[in-house]
């Protein structure tokens, strides 16, 4: 007999590997003697291993071995040495079925050298200079170790910092500027995780020298990240790290993109940018920017991702008949592409694609196709057999009542079990059947009938027959009236929220049942799902669709089935009602404030469009739908545009575009959005704001202003401008501002300070602009600072305050900070700040029922004034703690609902303050009734006309403030409104 058997332990099948060797590192310091190497195989029988190392068969059983050992399929390695037992290994399984064998690998031997002995020379620098301290790590395996810094003596260890960094890829220590403090001695401390062993150099003594005054240096990238090859779905960090004098700041940026990857992550203050779970969009260029007040310096490379290799078409277990053809193939993702060829029971076989024209007994064993690229090396097994037999029909036989439809086509299906492939003869009675223009007999085996009528009823028999035997089977042929449509279903065109029927009727054998399909554009509705539009009518074809909506056009088809044959009509079913979305949306000319905007019409929907909206969504939209309408030329767009100029755009922006369609019927849905692109960059227009400043302690002079808004930017390498000058000098002072989001500029000199001969209050000229990598933008208007003399010599006067609540207090002064007079100390004072063209402001968060002190000052740059008179005030007694206890009742009719509650009882000597009235709230959704105040009366009633859930709020109004609330949810549904209906119906109400 013939038969295909499953590849399982009754029958017997190849060697399936459980568990395959990894790669092995080895010291010679391991407290283990010795290396183990697993390997298992799940086969049936069991199967028998080997192994080799460096392609050459380790010979276990023929030649006794003082080092090697195999312990059921795993290769044991006793007192290994690098010389003997360095290199790649392979297990090798084998049964009758064939052999794999496993993937490769590699033992190596792991060691970390000490440092040299020689004494390490010291560095000098001066204090505000950067230094680097050399590592020179000695040679090791694995070459993946971790850098730290010695810092005078063990353990005592270098925290890195905004200042001092150590890099990973070399183990240099930089100091971006010296500080007296760094004075010391370093030591370098290599420690590799994978063989536990550390070793630290000889110490480099850091010398700092002072430098009065102290000067500031440009910023220096010292360290810069190369040119980066990533592993897919890996983590990768680049390192960037500047010297300079103040310290530089750090910032990274994604060549061509508005931010960096969502999955990035800076760190190290700004030296380390991490990549996470990289991905090949993150394959681009990287830009790192060091920025300090002298100068700012940038360095560019690029990231490239690749990925090891992994199947996306693999191989499987396979029977297949002798003398056939067969073609085995396996395909591999990854950068670069992989490599593939074939072993067949762990010899090379080819490579690419295997094909067999015929297959022969020999043609059998385990199979194993191998992908690799420069990032590693997959396996994939699979068994071949090759089978032969005599045609059988024991699983698939003829079947032995067939029914076909009268002028149709009739297939009567043969499809015996054979190897090789057999021959086929057809009989009808005792007539054999040859190809002609009605009957043919097709490759498969299979019987077609072509106009089949009544004459071809009868008995039919399939014959096969190969080298190795025959088998034949046998079936009835029924030939029965064909289906048709009588009622096709007609064009309709229908509006928006209209029912519709679509008619469906045919003709059909009586002795057959008959079942309608419906479908939509070629898709089957599915009426249990759609069932709120969709509605089949029983004992008809008939279709009825409810709420018609825009996106029901199209062409639907009914399908008239039997078990015999099946019949199909379609109509169109057109909707009117607001115009389709435009399509295929797109930039085709990006300047810098317009772009040109091309988009394809979309469906009318039977009313002519009568033009064409283009919305704006910009990177600093708030949500996924704060789109804006955008300026067009032309403008208005009509009806027929495709494209258009929008204009008015932010220079140096990254947005994205929709568009949608009005015609009589109002405005449609938008179209999917556009890839988002980015305006090209051009010279700042706006200046800062807000421009001002003051005179402070020691020469100082502080210049202030408001940032620009980042829409505002108009490029990269964004920044500031501050100018100023003593008011009757003639030159202006300039000094450049690299961070955008800086408010403030501080200038010592020593000159400013104020002199005992100074009769006068120094005025300043001071102005502010912006710059990008395209130009400067215009200054702000020029401001008047002044430099103070001497902190404020009179302080405030006529200072009142009022309670407000028990938590709240307001304050007044003629042009602060307040405490609890016993509870509290002055300098634990509460303090806030108010411009000077204000006199009052609100005291916030005090506690109630408590006396409090207020003292207002006046303050400048150089310090505070004197205290005004103290202004002594108590605050309010807070309201109660419980709410009222509330009670609701609905009227019989369901129209009206009384409310009653308790009073809070007021205590004259207590510490809760006193009611003043109740607050009554009474809501529905979208509906809001009150707020009713009440004194002393405790009941109200409401009506009710509606049905829904409603919420009832009852608070106290207190002196203190808000009392806490009470609420209760009365819920009047439908059916207890139909049941109050009924009630008073019976009751004779």
């Amino acid at each position: 007999m013939c038969v295909y058997r499953p590849f399982n332990d009754a029958t017997g099948y190849g060697p399936i590997f459980e568990e395959e060797p990894l790669d092995i590192v080895y010291t010679k310091e391991s407290p283990d003697r010795h290396i183990s190497m697993n390997c298992r195989a799940r086969a049936n029988p069991a199967p028998t291993y080997r192994w080799r190392r460096d392609n050459w068969e380790i010979k276990l059983m023929e030649l006794p071995n003082e080092h090697y050992s195999l312990v059921g399929g795993n290769l044991i390695i006793n007192n290994p040495e690098e010389k003997k037992h360095a290199g790649i290994y392979v297990c090798v399984a084998k049964n009758m079925y064939g052999t794999v064998i496993s993937k490769e690998a590699k033992v190596k031997f792991g060691y970390l050298e000490e440092f040299p002995d020689e004494e390490r020379d010291p560095v000098t620098v001066k204090e505000g200079q950067g230094a680097v301290l050399l590592c020179v790590p000695p040679k090791r395996w694995p070459a993946e170790v971790t850098f730290r810094w010695i810092y005078n003596e063990f353990p005592v260890f270098l925290h890195p910092d905004k200042r001092r960094f150590v890099s990973q890829s070399t183990g240099n220590l930089y100091i971006s500027k010296v500080e007296a403090s760094d004075a010391g001695n370093y030591s370098c401390y290599v420690f590799n995780p994978q063989i536990g062993k550390g070793v630290y150099s000889k110490f480099i003594p850091l010398i700092s020298t002072e430098e009065t005054p102290e000067k500031r240096y440009k910023a220096d990238l010292v360290v810069k990240f190369p040119d980066t090859t990533a592993m897919l779905n890996y983590n990768v960090t680049l390192e960037c790290f500047a010297l300079g004098n103040p310290a530089p700041h750090i910032v990274w940026r994604k060549i061509g993109a508005t931010d960096l990857p969502a999955s990035a992550q800076v760190s190290m203050s700004g030296a380390l940018l991490h990549l996470y779970n990289v991905q090949y969009e993150d394959s681009a260029g990287y830009e790192c920017e060091a920025i300090n007040q002298k100068w700012q310096d940038w360095h560019q490379a690029w990231l490239y991702v690749e990925a090891a290799p992994e199947w996306a078409v693999t191989i499987n277990n396979t029977q297949k008949d002798i003398g056939s053809e067969h073609t085995m193939s396996c395909v591999a993702n990854g950068k670069p592409v992989p490599y593939i060829r074939w072993l067949k029971d762990g010899y090379s076989y080819g490579k690419g694609e295997l094909k067999f024209s015929s297959l022969t007994f020999e043609d059998s064993g385990m199979y194993q196709c191998i992908a690799e690229n420069y990032w590693g090396i997959i396996y994939a097994s699979a068994e071949l057999r090759v089978i032969a037999c005599a045609p059988t029909f024991e699983l698939n036989p003829v079947k032995k009542y067939l029914l076909g439809a009268n002028n149709g086509r009739v297939v009567i299906e043969c499809k015996p079990r054979a190897a090789p492939r057999p021959r086929f003869t057809w009989t009808k009675g005792k007539e054999v059947l040859f190809n002609n223009s009605r009957i043919s007999i097709m490759f498969d085996g299979s019987l077609e009938i072509l106009n089949a009528t009544r004459n071809d009823e009868g008995v039919y028999t399939c014959l096969a027959e190969n080298d190795r035997g025959k088998a034949n089977s046998t079936g009835t042929l029924t030939i029965t009236e064909a289906t048709q449509i009588t009622v096709a279903p007609e064009d309709t065109q229908v509006m928006v929220g209209e029912e519709v029927h679509l008619q469906c009727q045919a003709s059909f054998d009586p002795s057959l049942d008959i079942t309608f399909i419906w479908s939509l554009d070629f898709r089957v509705i599915n009426f249990y799902l759609e069932w709120k539009h969709y509605e089949r009518i029983m004992d008809s074809g008939e279709l009825k669709i409810m709420n018609v909506q825009l996106r029901h056009e199209g062409r639907y088809t009914c399908t008239a089935q039997t078990v015999v044959d099946n019949v199909t009509a379609s109509a169109d079913l057109k909707v009117k009602g607001l115009p389709a979305p435009p399509g295929g949306v797109r930039v085709e000319e990006i300047r810098d404030t317009s772009v040109k905007l091309v988009w394809n019409q979309g469906a009318d929907h039977g009313s002519p469009i009568l033009g064409y909206t283009i919305q704006t969504r910009d990177f600093y939209a708030l949500t996924e739908v704060d789109w804006k309408d955008a300026s067009t030329s032309p403008t208005p767009l009509g009806g027929r545009s495709v494209m258009a100029d929008v204009v008015d755009l932010y220079p140096w922006m990254e947005y994205e575009f929709r568009v949608y369609a009005t015609n009589g019927f109002g405005d449609g849905e938008a179209s999917i959005p556009s890839m988002k692109i980015k305006t090209w960059d051009a010279v700042p227009v706006v200046a800062p704001t807000n421009v001002g400043g003051y005179g402070g302690k020691d020469g100082e002079l502080v210049i202030t202003w408001t940032p620009v808004q980042p829409q505002y930017f108009y490029g990269k390498k964004f920044g500031y401008v501050v100018a100023f000058k003593p008011h009757d000098d003639v030159d202006w002072w300039y000094e450049t501002i690299s961070d955008p989001e800086t408010r403030r500029y501080v200038h010592r000199d020593a000159s400013f300070r104020v002199k005992s001969n100074d009769f006068q209050v120094r005025e300043f000229q001071v102005k502010v602009k912006t710059f990008n990598s395209k130009g400067d933008g215009p200054y702000s208007l020029s401001t008047t600072v002044y430099y103070p003399r001497d902190v404020p010599s009179e302080s405030p006067t006529d200072v009142y305050s009022r309670p407000v609540s028990s938590h709240e207090a307001l304050v007044w002064w003629i042009p602060v900070k307040y405490w609890r007079k016993y509870d509290d100390t002055e300098p634990g004072a509460n303090r806030i700040f108010v411009p000077a063209s204000m006199n009052q402001t609100r005291l916030e968060n005090m506690l109630p029922d408590s006396h409090y002190l207020i003292e207002v000052r006046a303050y400048n740059g150089a310090g505070v004034g004197p205290p005004s008179e103290h202004c002594e005030m108590f605050t309010k007694r807070a309201p109660p703690s419980v709410a009222p206890q509330m009670w609701r009742y609905i009227s019989y009719s369901g129209k009206w609902l009384y409310v009653w509650w308790h009073h809070i009882p007021y205590d004259w000597f207590g510490n809760e303050s006193f009611p003043l009235y109740y607050k009554v709230m009474f809501r529905k959704t979208g509906y809001i009734t009150g707020p009713i105040y009440m004194t002393g009366w405790h009941f109200i009633d409401f009506p009710m006309p509606q049905v829904g859930d409603y919420e009832l709020e009852v608070r106290g109004r207190y002196e203190g403030g808000d009392g806490k609330a009470s609420f209760l949810r009365p819920t009047l549904s439908l059916a207890t409104m139909l049941l109050l209906a009924l009630c008073i119906v019976i009751l004779g109400i």
